[in-house]
Formats: C-alpha cells, structure tokens, sequence
C-alpha cells in the first residue's frame, strides 16, 4: 500500500498536512481549524484496516478528508468501500474537495451528518475509525460495537491525548467482554478495539 499511493493521493496528504501544521500555530480556531491525526496514525490506520475482516468500513469525523484517504489505500488493495461521516458543512465541502482531488471518490462516500443518526442502518461494521468531538465517543462506541462483525476492530483516536475525557470510555473498553481492547501509542493515541 505504502510503496504505491498515487500522485494524487500523496498531493492532497501533503497539501492537508501543511494546512493542518498551519493551523495549529497561527490561532485559528478549534473547531475551524483541520485537528487531523499525523502520517504516522495514518499509515497505524490503513494496516490495520488492510488486516479487518470482511465488512463495512466507516469513519465517524472526516473533518477534511485526511484520515479517510489512508483508509482509502486499504479499501483499494482489498476492493471495498469506505463510508464516512462529517456533521460539519464546511468540513464536508473540504472533504469532497479532497476526494475529488486525490480520484477516490469511487472508494469513499461521504454522508453530511451526525453519524450517530446514521449507524442504526449500518450491518456488519468490519473497521470503524472514531475521530469526532470527544463528548460523543462513548455514545458512537455504544451504537458500533453490537455492529460490529466478529474480528471487527474499532479504533478511537485521542487516546492519549483527551485522556481524561475520554478515560470513562477507555475503561468501559477494557473491561467490555464484547471485546479485546489495548492504548496504542502512536500519534495522540489510539484505543484499538477488536470484536471477540
């Protein structure tokens, strides 16, 4: 996957990765700014997603379409989709931008709203990368996991980072018989769930 990305793809990544470095320094504000997750969560991402059984892939928070490209590369080497979902306009009309701009809107759909909204209809979550607002994430983590097929792995971001937000989720993951569970960490960290 890695040894292969398209010009189009690597374009777009780096554009996103300066815009993202950039933000993060010049005062923009939180929620305008693109708060994605850095190459190296990217490529954690797309192998372990290379390595998900057969199934629906989904994203929950593409903010401008970063992450949802490194799924993308796995959705390619296996011949399936990636379905993501953005509850921010402006941030949907980037994420378009990108898919249009790296050619992979054969791979990845973009669905404008509160996923939340949307997973009631999902069946057989086969890889689900959460990456939404941190208040959400026990809810989003409720609704996937009976969704998801045995082998399933659900990673949650900010792991480490939004530790003390996120740690009534973090324990309620480790201790969840439903799955196997670990903190990665890489990047801001990674909870990586796998459906027993």
């Amino acid at each position: 996957m890695f040894h292969s990305i398209r010009p189009s793809i690597l374009t777009r990544m780096h554009y996103l990765e300066h815009i993202d470095a950039t933000d993060r320094v010049d005062g923009t504000l939180r929620l305008q700014r693109l708060r994605q997750i850095p190459p190296e969560t990217g490529r954690f991402l797309a192998l372990l997603a290379a390595t998900a059984p057969d199934g629906a892939y989904i994203e929950i928070g593409a903010s401008a379409g970063y992450s949802a490209l490194w799924l993308a590369l796995a959705g390619e080497a296996l011949g399936r989709s990636v379905t993501t979902f953005e509850i921010l306009p402006e941030k949907a009309k980037l994420a378009l931008e990108t898919f249009k701009s790296a050619q992979v809107e054969n791979i990845i759909k973009l669905v404008v709203g509160d996923a939340r909204q949307y997973i009631a209809q999902c069946d057989e979550i086969a890889f689900c990368f959460l990456d939404a607002e941190k208040e959400v994430y026990e809810e989003c983590y409720d609704l996937v996991v009976p969704k998801m097929v045995k082998g399933g792995l659900l990673v949650a971001d900010n792991a480490i980072n939004h530790r003390e937000t996120l740690q009534p989720m973090i324990d309620r993951a480790l201790q969840d018989g439903r799955v196997d569970a670990l903190v990665v960490p890489i990047g801001k960290g990674e909870l990586v769930c796998r459906k027993i």
